[in-house]
């Protein structure tokens, strides 16, 4: 039988620290337990919400955004090319100086909310004085055009070549011919029109492959003289050396390893075909071959060369000044 007489009664209950083992000892030092009144937190609570479903994820931030949003979307219009095929001039040094120079053209592009400078406010002005439409379009669209950044593109119409017939049907008598043998520089070749239109060469041929077109640069070199002389493009410069033949023209070469000069040409009269090589290899072994006569332009100094468009000027500023006497 026990004494409860002189000795305190113990109850077990949750929270007394008296009980054995309530009070935990560690190296931190002694703590108390709960005794069970947070054994309801240990529950488990179910399985773990989508990521869109969670207040303060990057998810359930977008999911709120877009259904916010309720404006109709537009769907991205892709740049058409303008029509006719011509070329895209780009940038805006090149497209105002197009302008100044007449190159003809089919629409000016300039980006939505471009940067202003004179470049622009001139190419805008001349637009207007051509009559030439303006589209305007976004940006990013001019970009996928062109790869240019700068906001502005001239589209220019397709050069419209003549033949070689032509040419010869319309040519006056004695015949003035130009042929270029692969001159691949647009601005040399803008150049020798300019100079075959000053001297009164009756038009200019060159071969379609391995050969510079009719570009803008082209356009602006020739300063206007493209839209007046024949210019033609053929397949095979030889066959069309032959055929010149046949009409009564002698083919002139120019080559600056030829021995005999332009001043000892007697044929300046008659006439002509004055062909001219490439920029860097000159006349081609066939072409050379199918040459009546293969003339050099004399100078003082041996280590020099003129190029294609320079050669070409002297030849026929020479041909007519003799054509006048």
């Amino acid at each position: 039988m026990v004494d409860f007489t002189n000795r305190r009664a113990v109850v077990d209950m949750a929270g007394n620290s008296s009980r054995k083992g309530a009070v935990r000892t560690s190296k931190k030092g002694s703590s108390t337990g709960s005794g069970g009144n947070n054994k309801n937190r240990l529950a488990g609570k179910g399985p773990t919400p989508k990521a869109e479903d969670r207040p303060y994820h990057a998810a359930a931030k977008r999911k709120k955004a877009a259904a916010k949003d309720t404006r109709p979307r537009t769907p991205r219009v892709k740049s058409e090319r303008p029509k006719g095929g011509g070329e895209l001039v780009a940038g805006r040094n090149a497209v105002v100086e197009a302008l100044r120079a007449g190159v003809p053209s089919i629409e000016l592009i300039v980006a939505r909310s471009i940067d202003v400078d004179d470049r622009i406010t001139e190419s805008l002005q001349l637009a207007l004085s051509q009559h030439l439409p303006i589209r305007e379009v976004h940006r990013a669209e001019v970009e996928g055009l062109s790869g240019s950044s700068q906001g502005i593109l001239l589209a220019i119409k397709p050069y419209q070549y003549s033949s070689f017939e032509e040419i010869m049907l319309r040519a006056s008598e004695p015949k003035l011919i130009v042929a270029l043998d692969g001159v691949t520089d647009p601005r040399n070749l803008g150049a020798v029109i300019r100079s075959a239109a000053a001297f009164g060469a009756d038009g200019v041929v060159m071969t379609e492959r391995r050969a510079a077109a009719m570009t803008a640069s082209a356009w602006k070199s020739s300063a206007g003289a493209a839209s007046r002389l024949q210019v033609a493009q053929v397949t095979n410069l030889a066959r069309t050396i032959d055929a010149a033949k046949k009409d009564g023209c002698f083919v002139i070469g120019l080559d600056g390893d030829s021995d005999q000069t332009l001043g000892e040409m007697k044929l300046a009269k008659e006439s002509i075909m004055i062909v001219v090589g490439s920029e860097g290899k000159g006349l081609s072994r066939l072409v050379r071959e199918k040459c009546d006569l293969v003339i050099s332009i004399p100078m003082r100094a041996s280590t020099e060369s003129l190029n294609a468009s320079v050669a070409t000027s002297i030849a026929l500023f020479w041909v007519d000044e003799q054509r006048r006497k």
